[in-house]
């Protein structure tokens, strides 16, 4: 199957939009009026647009068990957010499953970009609707190719038996030019409301999209802040001169349903009993006395303390009841609730879908500074303090303990468990006195404020190496060792078997081999 053939493209974009038509309600009565043609795409009228829009926007999410083996099994393990309690998911001790990995992958061909392409296609390059479909392009994108490293970019949805892959630093420098271009014109456009009801993050507000798009430079701009510091400080600059997230408000989340099988995906999977809190954030979220603690996840249900455990325990160490699901911390009741035993559950399912937090934009800004680029007004140490109050307040903490936690000594424990896990750093809350503790602290604030992104996370992490995370106790991977950390995900299977000739291509991009050991053009650790 050639995931980005032109005529897969064309005769099945509006089918691909009648499986979640459920999620807009009353508003989508008249799928069945679109869906005229079985083998071709009919002319789309201005009204037929939005849906469009919005398919684009709830495939780049994930739901149910592609939201599992999408990123649940691969980036938030890797960012350590969690740890899998199941034996089976060797993906926590780096087991490159050759069909899970698919699922990050197929949803953006399949079904983003020929949303996405019938909208440039059909829409004028000045208008605000053009805008926000490029804006959507660009985070679609990025999330593949910070997973994969060089993909079919350019060429993406275009005709052809075999789809040319490119280099990462050429798909990046695409990316910010989208942006700015895509930020220009909605700086005239304020007063319209593109996509209206239908643009399931914002509603259609222009203003709100000039900001996330600006903080969305940002933060590709200090993705490449370490192979080409040059450029990601011009990027930088000009995306916080642009206006970037500033308030809770800001706060980019995707509508989500019952209906329609567009549930959120991580609150699906969490009645699945396959993963707990993990040890790094077990020492982090209890040496810091965090208050976020009780919101991103629950006691567990025996002992009635919050728990977590090491990532990449094997068979035997997962038969050890203290690493049981009754024994350790479930994610947080915003997901799923527990009504009383250990294995009965009430998942949230309908609850929004988190895109991006304002919090990221001041640790964004805080790294700048640290960086001596131009952040315009403000410290590091006052945008890194801005940062913890806008995730705090984003998750509803206010008051005397935000701030008793900004000006905390407290330093990460250690999680008490049977590999004897040390503390996972010693650095304080409170603003340190070198760069190093800084960036330490930056580093550690952000990976908090980004849960439950694990995408996002494990980006970060590979590029920073912040925060200091656990080794896996366990590999079964012969190229990344205890001692590594997965660094890609390797092409996938349907790829090497369908468009054969371009991934052999596409391995030349990488400078190394095609596994989970060879680093991204911007990861220079």
């Amino acid at each position: 199957m050639k995931l980005l053939n032109h005529k897969f493209v064309r005769t099945s974009t509006i089918g691909l939009m009648i499986g979640s038509a459920s999620i807009w309600g009353g508003c989508t009565s008249d799928f069945d009026e679109i869906n005229t043609s079985k083998t071709s795409l009919t002319s789309l009228s201005p009204d037929e647009l939005p849906y469009l829009f919005a398919r684009a926007q709830q495939q780049a999410s994930y739901a149910a068990g592609t939201y599992q083996t999408a990123q649940n099994l691969y980036a938030d393990l890797f960012a350590q957010f969690f740890a899998t309690t199941t034996a089976n998911f060797q993906s926590d001790r780096y087991f490159m499953h050759p069909t899970w990995i698919n699922s990050h992958w197929n949803p953006v061909y399949t079904q983003v970009v020929p949303q996405l392409k019938n909208l440039f296609r059909q829409t004028d390059p000045g208008s605000s609707e053009y805008a926000l479909a490029s804006i959507w392009w660009v985070y679609s994108f990025h999330r593949v190719t910070d997973y994969y490293g060089p993909i079919p970019y350019f060429a993406a949805g275009e005709p052809g038996d075999g789809v040319a892959y490119d280099a990462q630093e050429l798909i990046y420098d695409d990316f910010f030019k989208r942006l700015a271009t895509a930020t220009t014109v909605l700086k005239g456009k304020t007063s319209e409301k593109p996509y209206g009801n239908f643009d399931i993050v914002y509603g259609g507000d222009v203003n709100k999209w000039i900001k996330f798009a600006n903080t969305l430079r940002l933060r590709l701009a200090l993705r490449i802040s370490k192979v080409d510091p040059a450029r990601a400080k011009t990027e930088a600059e000009a995306a916080i001169v642009g206006g970037l997230l500033t308030d809770v408000a800001d706060n980019a989340y995707m509508v989500k349903s019952l209906l329609g099988g567009d549930n959120n995906g991580l609150a699906t999977i969490s009645g699945w009993g396959e993963f707990r809190m993990s040890a790094s954030m077990e020492s982090v979220l209890k040496g810091y006395d965090d208050p976020r603690i009780g919101i991103f996840f629950q006691p567990a249900f025996l002992t009635k303390t919050y728990e977590g455990l090491r990532n990449g325990l094997g068979p035997t160490e997962l038969a050890v009841a203290a690493n049981s699901n009754d024994n350790t911390s479930n994610i947080g009741e915003r997901w799923i609730r527990n009504t009383g035993a250990g294995s009965a559950w009430d998942r949230q399912l309908a609850v929004q879908q988190d895109v991006m937090h304002t919090a990221e934009a001041y640790f964004l800004l805080a790294e700048a500074a640290v960086n001596k680029w131009n952040t315009g007004t403000g410290t590091a140490q006052v945008f890194y303090e801005k940062g913890i109050e806008a995730s705090m307040a984003g998750w509803g903490i206010t008051g005397a303990s935000v701030t008793a936690y900004i000006n905390s000594t407290k330093t990460p424990v250690a999680p008490g468990d049977q590999q004897n896990s040390p503390a996972l750093s010693n650095i304080p809350v409170k603003w340190g006195a070198t760069e190093a503790i800084q960036r330490e602290q930056i580093g550690t604030q952000k990976w908090l404020a980004l849960f439950p992104d694990g995408i996002e996370a494990w980006a970060e992490f590979r590029r920073s190496r912040f925060p200091k995370l656990y080794p896996v106790v366990h590999s079964v991977n012969a190229d990344v060792p205890t001692t590594a950390v997965v660094r890609r995900i390797p092409f996938i299977l349907q790829e090497k078997q369908s468009n054969t000739a371009a991934v052999t291509e596409a391995v030349k991009l990488l400078n190394g081999p095609d596994n989970a050991a060879t680093p991204l053009w911007w990861d220079k650790n």
